[in-house]
């Protein structure tokens, strides 16, 4: 658990940070009973529940398993700063149902599982995926866990019980836990919030009032880093405080369930034995299960920080570059002579791979928001900006046309990409043929060059 600020130069993760592994539970062995808290839409103030909640529950002595639903990797960090125990991605759309229990079994020792969703509740891809749609709906659904639904209440009254009403009979077999309305203006309009409820008969959990102190600082991809937070754990803290007060957790325990799962196959053997990856503030956005199923295949995860100007250990059979925010901090990895050497030296002989920031800095150059061009590691002909921004959001399917570490030609990937760079070089073959969820080809195909690979998305599964 976080206790004490870490600035951006003194940023350090270690092994327990988000890829402690949990032991799985033994075969046939039903989910921990849980929760997943959504909301309609995005901003309806889901991250303030989740973060209290975790805590508060932490709090009254249990041992709480924190999971998110759908393709996030700043979420899950802080969900390990509140509960104490790693979050893990579910991902009904990217995950088959295998991964999907080895990942649910994670929560064996726990007494309660804590779900946070994403956008809405029902928001999800057009067409179905390998999987699902991933929607919160559906991972709710496929655990057995009643949703708790987070209702902002601003600039409305009865009428929100109408919105609260139309989410929980939307889908008849989904379990719905109640409701918690948040941003409630004062003591009246908590009352005819709550009496537009009664009479549509749905259970209200709480009633937060407003609190424009409880917000948590954000940037482009959405949140800050959990480690970046000037004080996370005093913020968490008051969250806690603040639920506590107005949510009945008594209620909410009680409404905790869960469905029995498949019992999970033998997980994939690790893309090598001894894996460098960097992991600081520029490098830090790899899905946790990735990460605990490396080790638990039998890797050793050997940690270097590009921004300290460290080489990746020369022992490593493979290096990888996780995504995060190499415009951040271009200049530095521009003078990261130290960390060049060392990653030139291994590309001669052994794999490398970035994945979205990881692969910016693998390229000949990162031009930042200012138009000022920055040498990267150039191991890659990939020229990329901020200077013109653009969103590139979505699930993404991979067909490999070459190989890349953990998976041969032809092998199907799937993965998620989310970032603002313009590609204005890439002169490199493409590592693969990449897809939308909807099938529509993509051109941000990845680059390959000796036995250097990098692609836009994150990594989730193999299919």
């Amino acid at each position: 658990m976080i206790t004490a600020p870490l600035g951006p130069d003194s940023m350090r993760w270690s092994h327990a940070d988000d890829c402690a592994p949990v032991r799985p539970a033994p075969p046939g062995v039903a989910m921990i009973p849980g929760l997943l808290v959504s909301a309609p839409a995005s901003g309806s103030g889901k991250t303030t529940v989740m973060l209290g909640l975790l805590r508060a529950l932490a709090d009254e002595g249990l041992v709480v398993q924190p999971f998110k639903s759908g393709p996030d990797y700043i979420d899950p960090a802080f969900h390990l700063a509140a509960a104490g125990r790693p979050s893990f991605n579910l991902d009904s759309w990217a995950m088959g149902e295998d991964l999907l229990a080895a990942i649910a079994t994670r929560a064996e020792g726990a007494q309660i599982c804590v779900a946070e969703g994403s956008m809405g509740l029902f928001d999800g891809v057009a067409t179905a995926g390998r999987a699902g749609y991933g929607s919160s709906a559906e991972t709710a659904r496929r655990m057995g866990w009643p949703v708790v639904l987070v209702l902002d209440v601003s600039g409305q009254a009865q009428s929100a019980a109408a919105t609260a009403a139309g989410f929980a009979a939307h889908a008849p077999d989904l379990p719905f836990a109640g409701v918690i309305l948040n941003r409630v203006a004062s003591p009246r309009h908590e009352r005819l919030v709550r009496l537009g409820m009664e009479r549509a008969g749905l259970p209200v959990l709480g009633a937060l009032p407003r609190r424009g102190e409880l917000t948590l600082p954000e940037r482009h991809l959405g949140l800050v880093q959990a480690v970046e937070h000037p004080d996370l754990e005093a913020a968490i803290v008051r969250h806690a405080a603040f639920l506590r007060e107005h949510v009945d957790l008594g209620p909410l325990r009680a409404a905790a369930a869960a469905s029995p799962l498949p019992v999970p196959g033998r997980p994939p053997p690790p893309p090598a034995r001894r894996i460098a990856l960097a992991r600081d503030a520029a490098f830090a956005f790899t899905y946790p299960h990735i990460l605990a199923g490396w080790r638990e295949a039998g890797a050793e995860i050997l940690p270097f920080s590009p921004l300290a100007d460290e080489p990746p250990d020369p022992s490593a059979e493979l290096v990888w570059l996780p995504g995060g925010y190499p415009e951040l901090h271009a200049e530095r990895l521009a003078a990261a002579h130290t960390f060049r050497a060392g990653l030139h030296a291994h590309a001669r002989t052994r794999p490398v791979h970035g994945e979205c920031g990881g692969y910016m800095a693998l390229g000949a150059a990162l031009i930042d928001r200012q138009g000022v061009r920055h040498p990267m590691a150039g191991l890659l002909g990939l020229v990329t900006s901020y200077e013109t921004r653009r969103l590139h959001l979505g699930y993404r399917r991979a067909i490999l046309a070459a190989p890349m570490p953990g998976f041969a030609a032809g092998a199907a990937l799937r993965g998620h990409e989310f970032h603002y760079a313009t590609v204005l070089e890439t002169p490199d073959p493409p590592l693969a043929a990449v897809a939308d969820a909807d099938g529509a080809p993509v051109s941000e195909t990845g680059s390959r060059r000796g036995q250097v690979t990098g692609t836009f998305f994150h990594l989730i599964a193999g299919e």
